[in-house]
């Protein structure tokens, strides 16, 4: 998940509602994203089809 925001000010109001493990991208800094710890940073997950089992 992704939660968006236009300023960091605006994002300083919502951070104790920010879920764990879910990143944050604000937009008056677009090249970077904000990753609220968790074991991984965006990416593909592997679906049981994609491992070969069904």
């Amino acid at each position: 998940m992704v939660t968006t925001f236009l300023s960091r000010k605006a994002m300083v109001e919502y951070l104790a509602e920010i879920a764990w493990e879910t990143d944050v991208w604000v937009a008056e800094d677009a090249t970077h994203l904000i990753h609220f710890n968790g074991e991984y940073l965006l990416q593909p997950y592997k679906l049981d089809r994609d491992l070969g089992t069904e």
